[in-house]
């Protein structure tokens, strides 16, 4: 009898603590989860096959002297990828604070639209700018993002961290976790859009 009480306390203890290995519905709804992945994975293809089959010309290319190269783009791309994860790993180690759900005034679809507008303007932190990425070639880049981003997919998929009770404040206002990750994927794709711009432009080069 003490056996099987103490292994129904060690069974509840495994669930509540996530080791059981199912996730927890609580935290997101499974067509959450599966919206999140999907968009984080889409735009990580984006990205990658934006760069694809262009010469050193092309990646070097600028509209402007001020603006940004693809392969620049690609450096911020990935340099960002690293700090926001640093900046959701920060807020989902800290406590739960849901009594700042409150606070929160953008719907998931919002915060993906207005991450991918570039009608609005924003200067990128100085870590991230691309000439302080520390990224010695497009290929380094490219594979540094990829490697991320799968684990950031990975950990969507998994996770039993309950995303929507973290909750933290941007620049734009406040959002939780989940909302976190979408802004992540929609990042990307705002620079996807820069880099096809720059493809688009009649100065860019033919080969």
């Amino acid at each position: 009898m003490l056996k099987r009480t103490m292994g129904r306390g060690l069974l509840t203890l495994l669930v509540v603590t996530g080791l059981a290995g199912t996730t927890n519905d609580s935290s997101i709804s499974k067509k959450e989860r599966k919206s999140g992945i999907s968009l984080l994975k889409d735009t990580r293809d984006a990205a990658i096959n934006t760069t694809k089959g262009l010469s050193e010309a092309q990646l070097n290319f600028r509209e402007k002297p001020e603006r940004w190269s693809v392969k620049e783009c690609m450096y911020h791309i990935a340099g960002a990828e690293k700090l926001l994860w640093t900046m959701f790993e920060g807020t989902m180690k800290a406590q739960a604070n849901p009594e700042k759900r409150s606070e929160i005034k953008v719907t998931d679809e919002q915060v993906v639209k207005m991450v991918e507008d570039r009608s609005v303007k924003a200067q990128a932190p100085e870590p991230i700018q691309p000439k302080n990425t520390g990224f010695a070639s497009l290929e380094e880049g490219i594979n540094d993002f990829k490697k991320n981003r799968n684990e950031h997919i990975k950990y969507l998929r998994n996770s039993t961290e309950d995303l929507r009770n973290h909750v933290v404040q941007m620049p734009f206002g406040y959002i939780d976790c989940y909302q976190f990750l979408l802004f992540m994927a929609a990042h990307s794709n705002r620079h996807t859009q820069q880099m096809n711009q720059v493809k688009a432009d009649p100065g860019f080069p033919a080969k």
